[in-house]
């Protein structure tokens, strides 16, 4: 019997924005839910350009999240001709937006209060002193 790899949620959340960062996914942004909401410990969000890039990114985040840490999610939601797919990994939940769409739900806005994990890979944005 094959037993199932134990990862933590933050590597996982990491490695999903990383994948997504690999394949030009615009705007990805990693929330730290943790003690704000039992739906999940991180939100993964990033944009993708097109119908063909979302679909890429979903299944580049699902395949090499899986080949990388063997972890594979509890389920996929949507589908890139609904410009929004949600991949759910328990305690890590990635949502990969079409343009329009992230800008009509704004979940950075909704979940304002959660702390955004920097990510190594990506520039650091300039803050409100450096602007």
């Amino acid at each position: 019997m094959a037993v199932t790899p134990v990862t933590d949620s933050l590597t996982i959340a990491k490695t999903c924005a990383k994948e997504a960062d690999e394949i030009h996914a615009e705007e990805i942004v990693v929330l730290d839910l943790r003690g704000i909401s039992n739906l999940a410990d991180f939100f993964v969000i990033c944009t993708a350009t097109s119908v063909p890039h979302l679909k890429a990114v979903a299944r580049d985040v699902r395949h090499k999240t899986e080949e990388t840490l063997g972890e594979k999610p509890r389920s996929t939601e949507g589908d890139a001709t609904s410009l929004w797919v949600v991949i759910d990994y328990v305690d890590v939940v990635v949502h990969i937006f079409h343009e329009e769409m992230r800008e009509i739900y704004r979940l950075e806005d909704l979940w304002s209060d959660a702390p955004r994990v920097p990510l190594d890979f990506l520039p650091t944005p300039p803050t409100a002193s450096q602007g």
